[in-house]
């Protein structure tokens, strides 16, 4: 990491105009081509899409988006008075001529007099488009809405609903990004007391950002990514590169506060929190990847999109960031600051007289001890807060939000209103049965199963077409007594799949399928919940799996683990209280109660594990490196906590702001992750990590850093914190004697470092580490690192079998032959390449120590 670091502050106009280039390659393309992004949601091997597909393929203008026109008279008066029926058919006409307008059907046709209500004042018009609402032109249905609102007038209403409909009214909300931008701003200001430090970390988030989306956009092309992708990549992307950038440049500024050149101030950066944001946003990026596991295409391609705004925003750190460092140099600092770092001794970083501790670091010093003195307590009231925040995910109810949850003033919740009142709550969600005759003789069957459904208990009504001549296709509308959202509703579909299509079809060759959008939602939930387990078995399996080769400890993984299941609980618990309970949405614009999406614990799951996991890095790679130095096990908690506390809290300020910014972009799920994630994060650094993490570690003592013997040999070694942050000592060679009788008792002797404890120093006459030409350490090559190139060797290769399989070119599938090759052969023999690298490397810089010694050990009497 520091050669990265060092050539990248040296060649910094270099790397800028590179990350320059880069981003105009992916810009060009993309406003070029455009996006893809389509909300196709498909459930292979479910009910609902069979029944999908069965409309598709036999009645592909029925298998269109219908969506609905509502009129309401205001006044006294009834939707069959002639002038009002004059206005209305006119109206009709000009829709049914609009462009990827299938058919309308009106109130007024024969088959429209189920469509006016009992009292005449509402009724409804059916507009069937020819595509699905994904695939539909906006302006298109931006025309449909328009040519309907021209009936308005004083008494009479006209409001517009469906799916069409509201995806072209999302589309026209506000991006709400900059709201986070100016509140981080603010904060990094505060931080920082500087100007050019607050804007660093926003220059690289937003670099990063913009590369990550439009490599997202591109993506779409060759991949099916919903329209809610970029907003969640959006959401995860700025927010993590703000708070990564931030701790390498707090890093930095503490350096050339000690007295460092600018160089070596970024180079230290780098080393030391450089590799724990890297650590760190690995952890997202696998956490993300975790959704794969699921096998439902939409939540994978929004797991890859999420991962690849994260990846972006790591690359930028540790390459776009040092560059700017070199740029500006001393100038983060503000004038005050670069004045006090004068006075310090140029040759050892430190102050000529000892300065009195910051406010803000004695407060958390003081902080540390009393959790320490009253670990007991503060444990027993942290869990007690978390359990209490944690309570309302005890009645979490999955499902869809649809018009109804749309706030107040929008046509799609006016429509929704209107046929709730008209028609019933059901109207709004109807279910859709696709029977299929296999002979004219099913014919009774059919209407037996008609019958049966119009008799059964939370149905209002229950309308079958007639059979198709050409596919001997019926389908049989079915509008529920309840809301689509309903648990009512919920238990309805599943009467019906389980007893009476069976029993009604019984005996012919009728094949039934449940389907329509209610179905479809409800099938989603029951998978998901169905996968949860394994899913959360993955993810929780790979972060401890993680933590543990990074910090050598088995009980420090299980403890992140479980505050990580505990975050997660208090954020669905305020997610529950704010949307299904209805806790201030409607004031927050973001309609009334609801259940919670079905895919939004498993998204949330993965982000939540993956931002958990940076914090507790952070906290405890301080507190990891501060009992490698002491084996004191209260002091390194205690120094971990006060010297981490106040970077953490002010990353989980950024993050809290720049998530809360998204609640007001208009969209209801969105505003579901921004609420759920800012909850999050705020439990996880001002509770969790401030007050439950150090009293359960000061409670479990010594036991937190316990490793079995046998997982010690086998685990990689991985340092995240790189080598400690204190100045080099010199090395004095000594004679060969002395050599010897060192490495009689021992490869390693201790001095004392600039801050009187104990350091490890190689022996000059075997060095622990080969020798730079400049004398600094080289760092020997890592397993764990070539098993990560070999990592994404393999993603390249799937990757291109991808397009291989997709009928991308023969080419594709012979790169993925020798990245396979390849592949496998770098898997069996990676340990031994990198052992003989080390061996190779330690032969070159020992030569010099054995030219100077070998005379005299050659002729000592002991040889």
């Amino acid at each position: 990491m520091s050669a990265l670091a060092r050539w990248s502050f040296r060649h910094r106009l270099l790397v800028v105009g590179i990350w320059a280039t880069v981003l105009v390659a992916i810009a060009v393309p993309y406003a070029t081509l455009g996006t893809r992004y389509s909300d196709v949601f498909s459930l292979p091997g479910t009910e609902s899409s069979k029944a999908q597909a069965r409309l598709q393929a036999s009645e592909p203008r029925q298998a269109g988006d219908s969506d609905q026109i509502v009129v309401h008279v205001r006044r006294d008066g009834s939707i069959r008075d002639a002038a009002v029926r004059q206005k209305v058919t006119s109206m009709l006409d000009r829709v049914a001529a609009l462009p990827s307008v299938a058919s309308v059907t009106s109130m007024y046709s024969p088959a429209g007099v189920p469509r006016i209500s009992s009292d005449g004042r509402t009724a409804y018009a059916t507009v069937t488009f020819d595509a699905q609402a994904d695939r539909i032109p906006a302006a298109d249905v931006t025309r449909v809405i328009d040519t309907a609102q021209t009936a308005r007038d004083a008494d009479l209403q006209v409001e517009l609903g469906g799916q069409a409909v509201s995806s072209a009214a999302e589309g026209e909300t506000q991006s709400t990004e900059a709201i986070g931008l100016v509140a981080a701003g603010i904060i990094l200001f505060v931080v920082f007391g500087s100007l050019l430090g607050m804007l660093l970390p926003l220059l690289v988030a937003i670099a990063a950002l913009g590369a990550g989306l439009m490599a997202v956009g591109l993506t779409s092309h060759v991949m099916t990514l919903g329209g809610d992708a970029p907003t969640v990549a959006a959401l995860i992307g700025l927010g993590v590169g703000i708070d990564y950038a931030l701790f390498i440049v707090t890093r930095y500024r503490t350096g050339l506060q000690t007295g460092l050149a600018p160089e070596q101030a970024a180079v230290r950066a780098l080393d030391t929190s450089g590799r724990a944001v890297v650590f760190a946003g690995l952890t997202v990026v696998t956490a993300l990847l975790g959704l794969l596991v699921l096998r439902i295409g939409p939540l994978s391609a929004m797991g890859i999109s999420a991962a690849t705004a994260v990846l972006a925003t790591v690359i930028a750190a540790v390459t776009l960031l040092p560059a700017l460092l070199g740029l500006f140099g001393g100038r983060l600092l503000n004038r005050r600051q670069r004045r006090a770092a004068t006075t310090r001794d140029p040759g050892t970083g430190h102050p000529s007289l000892n300065p009195q501790p910051h406010g803000t670091a004695r407060s958390r010093g003081r902080w540390a001890e009393q959790v320490e003195r009253h670990r007991t307590l503060f444990a027993l009231v942290a869990l007690l807060v978390v359990t209490v925040l944690s309570l309302p995910v005890l009645s979490l109810r999955l499902g869809t939000s649809d018009a109804g949850n749309d706030p107040k003033g929008t046509t799609t919740r006016a429509a929704y209103d209107l046929l709730a009142q008209g028609f019933g709550p059901g109207s709004n969600g109807p279910l859709v049965l696709v029977a299929q005759l296999s002979a004219p003789s099913d014919a009774p069957a059919l209407n037996r199963l008609v019958s049966a459904v119009r008799g059964t208990p939370g149905v209002a009504s229950a309308t079958a077409g007639p059979p198709a001549a050409t596919t001997g296709l019926s389908v049989i509308d079915v509008v529920p007594t309840g809301a689509p959202q309903d648990e009512a509703t919920s238990t309805l579909i599943t009467h019906l799949r389980k007893d009476v299509v069976p029993a009604a079809a019984r005996g012919s060759g009728l094949t039934v399928y449940v389907g329509g959008t209610t179905a479809a939602s409800g099938a989603l939930a029951g998978l998901l919940a169905g996968k949860l387990p394994l899913f959360l078995g993955v993810i929780v399996g790979l972060g401890c799996l993680l933590l543990m080769v990074a910090f050598r400890s088995v009980l420090v993984p299980l403890t992140a683990a479980v505050m990580n299941l505990l975050a997660s609980a208090a954020s669905f618990g305020a997610v529950v209280a704010v949307f299904q309970w209805g806790w201030g949405s409607e004031l927050l614009g973001l309609g009334k109660a609801g259940p919670v999406e079905a895919e939004l614990p498993v998204i949330m799951l993965a982000i939540l594990f993956g931002l958990s996991m940076d914090y507790q890095v952070f906290l405890v790679s301080r507190m990891h490196e501060e009992w490698e130095h002491t084996r004191d096990n209260h002091r390194a908690i205690r120094i971990g906590q006060a010297e981490t506390g106040r970077l953490i809290n002010a990353a989980a300020l950024i993050m809290i702001c720049v998530f809360t910014a998204f609640v007001f972009g208009g969209q209801r799920v969105i505003a579901e992750y921004g609420v759920g994630l800012a909850a999050a994060v705020a439990i996880d650094a001002f509770v969790l990590r401030t007050v439950l993490v150090p009293s359960l570690m000061h409670l479990l003592g010594r036991a937190n850093w316990w490793l079995p013997a046998w997982l010690e040999r086998i685990l990689p070694r991985m340092s995240i914190e790189g080598a400690p942050s204190r100045e080099p000592v010199p090395v004095v060679p000594v004679p060969a004697r002395a050599a010897r009788a060192e490495r009689t008792a021992g490869r390693h002797h201790t001095v004392a470092t600039s801050v009187g404890r104990p350091a490890v120093v190689p022996s000059p006459a075997r060095p622990e580490q080969p020798l730079r030409q400049d004398g600094t350490p080289r760092a020997p090559k890592s397993v764990a690192v070539a098993y990560l190139w070999w990592f994404f060797l393999g993603l390249f290769g799937m990757h291109h079998f991808y397009l291989g399989r997709t009928g991308r070119g023969l080419l594709h599938l012979c790169t993925l032959g020798i990245c396979g090759l390849g592949w496998l052969a770098d898997a069996l023999t990676l340990p031994h390449q990198v052992r003989s690298a080390n061996a190779s490397l330690a032969l070159q810089d020992v030569a010099p120590w054995a030219d100077a010694t070998a005379g005299p050990a050659l002729n000592d009497p002991v040889h």
